[in-house]
């Protein structure tokens, strides 16, 4: 990145991939781990109120409220992106920073959740 200059579109790119990863693994890795949970030990042990909630709806509203949060995200971190082309450097750097961890943050819990799930399937408890 030269001084003036905001995040070159390939950085860019990458920060759409790892979005994407960590959608995949906080949407459908949870959901379709949580349903397999919540058959070995009860939709009443789901430690997130909001999934304990949904567990319990009919697979229309559950798949509805997965679409609607990933929309939400896709489109918050699109005006995120474009935010992050008009800043220029060197902010532009300490945003992209702040992007990074964030997103490192989101896979890393994406796959704590993911362990935490099947830990539930295979040993009927959660590890927290």
């Amino acid at each position: 990145m030269s001084r003036g200059r905001t995040v070159d579109e390939s950085r860019i790119g990458e920060y759409w991939d790892w979005v994407t990863v960590a959608l995949f693994l906080l949407v459908t890795v949870d959901l379709l781990t949580s349903l397999a949970a919540a058959e070995v030990v009860g939709r009443s042990a789901e430690g997130n109120p909001l999934m304990r909630w949904l567990l319990g709806r009919s697979l229309g509203v559950v798949v509805a409220v997965h679409l609607g949060v990933v929309v939400l995200v896709s489109v918050t971190f699109h005006v995120l992106m474009g935010r992050l082309r008009r800043t220029s450097a060197p902010q532009s750097r300490y945003f992209a920073l702040l992007l990074e961890l964030w997103l490192g943050s989101l896979v890393a819990v994406g796959l704590a959740v993911f362990a935490n799930n099947l830990a539930v399937i295979v040993l009927g408890r959660s590890l927290l």
